[in-house]
């Protein structure tokens, strides 16, 4: 696993032009939805939350979709399955290699929404955990589905049509606990939020992993 985890990091380090266009496009999209709001620098700041999860999810898209494009090419993914190694090895060395990108892409998003929406807090290892708590929840199914559209034409609009309304309860628990972390939890609500941010990526993780197998065969 270590191995697949630093040939992922090798490809994402020689791919490092597509991770600053994928910021890029997360801080316009918060740009563009702080239009939205208008100069309303309450409405703003209640919102925040949301739209930086949402602007996280369609940078993801971004990144996952090209996540099995360096194996397709030249048949380098049949190679791979020939080793003698588990492919639940490569699924969860590519699945720890997008998580840790989107992380990083989460927190620098998260400088970018305290200046549009006034977000400021003092709650930041929160935030930070949310983010990781977050990322992997969209990583794992993500991974997966990436696996089974990367041979599709239309792979771009096929994967989120696929990958949207699985992770919808991720995007929610990670939505609404950020909130908090933002805006205040007198009732210490957050922590319920990330307790299910916990069990969606325990069951993530595992089944993406062993349905992993089956997807490569097919």
């Amino acid at each position: 696993m270590i191995a697949a985890l630093r040939k992922e990091f090798l490809l994402q380090w020689r791919t490092r032009a597509q991770a600053v266009a994928v910021f890029v496009f997360g801080a316009t999209s918060l740009l563009l939805f702080s239009f939205a709001i208008g100069p309303n620098s309450a409405a703003l700041r209640q919102h925040a939350a949301g739209f930086l999860w949402l602007g996280l999810l369609l940078s993801s898209t971004l990144t996952l979709s090209e996540s099995f494009h360096a194996e397709m090419e030249n048949r380098a993914l049949e190679g791979l399955l020939l080793l003698p190694v588990s492919p639940r090895v490569l699924y969860y060395g590519k699945a720890l290699a997008n998580t840790i990108q989107l992380m990083l892409l989460g927190i620098a998003l998260v400088p970018v929404m305290v200046v549009l929406y006034d977000a400021g807090t003092t709650r930041i290892p929160t935030v930070l955990l949310i983010i990781v708590l977050g990322t992997a929840g969209i990583s794992a199914p993500g991974t997966l589905y990436s696996a089974m559209t990367s041979q599709a034409r239309a792979k771009q609009t096929l994967l989120p049509l696929l990958l949207f309304p699985l992770i919808v309860p991720v995007l929610l628990a990670s939505v609404k606990a950020t909130s908090f972390a933002i805006l205040g939890d007198p009732m210490e609500q957050g922590s319920r939020w990330m307790a299910l941010l916990i069990a969606f990526n325990g069951i993530y993780w595992s089944l993406c992993g062993l349905l992993f197998d089956r997807v490569v065969e097919d």
